[in-house]
């Protein structure tokens, strides 16, 4: 006798989220598709490979408002994000930037990859990626902004001589630098930073002030771009992204950005583990790939070391720049760059070199050796 089945259950809609530049993407003609729970451009009429190589080449603008931004503030803002977050916050000072990381207390792996903008003395806006912004906000306390700005990201070599007749003051920011500036009566934040590996300046402007700016810039002559072109921009630049290079189990001594962790400022969350680990040595290590012909490797594929399998990508793609597949793998310590692997793709192993990322410089290939 079967069994009687019980009520039938759904799972709640997610609601999924909107820029708010949504409306002028699509007027632009935009391919919209979901990511992080928010629907984002994927690319314009021109496509990801123009996308890409006007920004190596020129300036080309990314929306990135479903970055998240929490608001921490008042006379306890730098001591919660010191004791939190892994990077020493004594390293800079107000009106500067600082790439940092929020671990896993247990084993040390990144939570998620972080850019904090100190904006005054007492005020931080701590920017997450677009899908940890609530847990980032467990940790550190605070008030999700998120709603109220629109992220205009311009990048590429000239991207600070277009964005000059725009928003002088935004393209006058230092690398790494905040500056507050007015743009036609409202109070906009840019802070030189970006994913990219070009030059260029991130600008946070009110929500209502977002479509009119946007279309302003693309009236500088800058390009529009989308999702496509900045993930094989960041993967060129060998930058990680979280979810492939960074995530669980991976920390950042593996992910090769041991540089993020102030050891001299005191304790913060998982440094117990790192330290573990620092003293064990790790057991695996993120590399660059470059494969001897022009298909990509995609992530999950297995790496072959010495006939083993012994590694696998987390990212993989054509190099419109080098125009050969690269990857990112985490492949065993002792491999160094020069090392000749293999990569398993579709039953035969393509050859790859071992590098040290980033693929490309500022527009211009690294050498094979990536130093």
């Amino acid at each position: 006798m079967s069994a009687i089945p019980g009520p039938r259950r759904y799972a709640a809609p997610v609601e999924v989220r909107r820029s708010p530049l949504d409306a002028v993407h699509r007027a632009m003609g935009a391919k919209m598709v979901p990511f992080g729970g928010w629907e984002m451009p994927l690319a314009y009429a021109e496509g990801t490979l123009a996308e890409h190589r006007a920004c190596r080449s020129d300036a080309v603008a990314f929306d990135v408002s479903h970055l998240g931004t929490v608001r921490v503030e008042g006379l306890d803002a730098f001591a919660t994000l010191q004791r939190t977050l892994t990077n020493d916050l004594r390293r800079i000072g107000p009106g500067r930037a600082q790439y940092t990381h929020l671990l896993d207390d247990a084993d040390g792996s990144v939570l998620d990859d972080i850019i904090v903008w100190w904006v005054d003395p007492e005020a931080f806006d701590v920017m997450p990626n677009a899908s940890n912004t609530e847990r980032v906000r467990g940790a550190i306390g605070g008030v999700d902004s998120t709603e109220g700005r629109a992220v205009v990201a311009v990048q590429g070599p000239k991207a600070r001589a277009r964005l000059e007749g725009v928003a002088p003051e935004a393209a006058a920011v230092a690398r790494f630098g905040i500056v507050r500036f007015d743009w036609r009566g409202v109070s906009c934040v840019a802070a030189g930073t970006g994913y990219t590996g070009e030059d260029g300046v991130e600008c946070a402007v009110p929500s209502g002030a977002g479509e009119a700016f946007w279309r302003a810039v693309m009236g500088a002559g800058v390009h529009p771009a989308g999702l496509g072109a900045r993930d094989t921009l960041r993967l060129e630049a060998g930058l990680p992204l979280h979810g492939h290079e960074l995530g669980p189990g991976i920390t950042p001594l593996q992910a090769g950005l041991g540089w993020v962790v102030g050891w001299d400022k005191g304790g913060f969350r998982g440094r117990a583990a790192l330290e573990r680990e620092r003293t064990k040595g790790v057991r695996r290590r993120l590399r660059g790939l470059v494969l001897e012909g022009r298909q990509p490797p995609r992530e999950g594929f297995a790496v072959v070391v010495e006939g083993k399998p012994q590694g696998v990508v987390t990212s993989g793609n054509f190099s419109p720049v080098l125009e050969r597949g690269i990857a990112l793998a985490f492949l065993p310590p002792g491999v160094e760059p020069g090392a000749v692997v293999g990569v398993e793709i579709r039953g035969r192993t393509v050859p790859a070199t071992v590098v040290k990322p980033p693929f490309v410089r500022r527009g211009a290939p690294a050498s094979r050796a990536g130093t």
